[in-house]
């Protein structure tokens, strides 16, 4: 059986199309995203590590320091907080939903760090084995989030410039359902170290009582 040469035109056309395709970026938009989304499930996966971790944590502490109830109740209701708002790979393009759940997630870093300065105050809690091993596995588990949070980032920066380089923006209109994520940004706060100060009040220097100047003599 023979082909004519627009026929074969034709097939061969139909042939390269995968590839013509895959060469132009229609794949990249679907493939970044899940690249994207990968990351974000390492980034709550770590989170999560921590939020474990927390429970006996506030336990070894107050154990040593049950009088220190504002700090460790702050841990406990931010834990809460942190753990009730979730957000899923879905809807990382929401900027409200994933601005709340970074905000929850900085708030208890903060009151963490609260709480781990207490043990200045407590020689036995910072000689306590127990505290320590915990503290050491806090430590590693902020890294690990801090890395997380940076691939993350990383990930969708690459994924969010499909939507605006030519010519794979193009393929936007296929891809109508995907839309550009969010990124972590650490706030100020975030970043500043907890001042706490356990150092006693400095005593206040004595007034010194003017000595009265002589009588004239007479």
């Amino acid at each position: 059986m023979t082909f004519s040469r627009k026929t074969l035109s034709r097939l061969f056309l139909v042939a390269a199309a995968p590839f013509f395709l895959a060469a132009c970026g229609v794949n990249a938009i679907p493939t970044k995203e899940e690249a994207a989304k990968a990351q974000w499930a390492e980034v709550q996966n770590q989170y999560q590590r921590r939020a474990d971790l927390i429970p006996n944590l506030v336990e070894t502490v107050k154990g040593f320091a049950a009088q220190e109830r504002n700090v460790l109740t702050e841990v406990t209701e931010a834990r809460a907080s942190a753990t009730q708002v979730k957000i899923d790979a879905e809807t990382l393009t929401d900027p409200a939903k994933f601005q709340q759940y970074a905000a929850a997630q900085d708030r208890l870093s903060g009151v963490l760090g609260r709480l781990m300065m207490i043990q200045e105050r407590y020689p036995d809690l910072k000689s306590n084995q127990n505290f320590l091993a915990l503290q050491s596995q806090l430590e590693g588990t902020e890294n690990r989030i801090a890395i997380a949070r940076r691939d993350y980032n990383e990930a969708v920066r690459s994924y969010n410039l499909e939507f605006k380089t030519f010519p794979n923006s193009f393929w936007t209109v296929v891809h109508r359902n995907s839309k550009p994520m969010q990124l972590f940004a650490a706030s100020e706060a975030a970043q500043a170290a907890p001042s706490v100060s356990f150092s006693p009040a400095a005593p206040a220097a004595p007034s010194v009582a003017a000595t009265p100047a002589p009588a004239p003599a007479q």
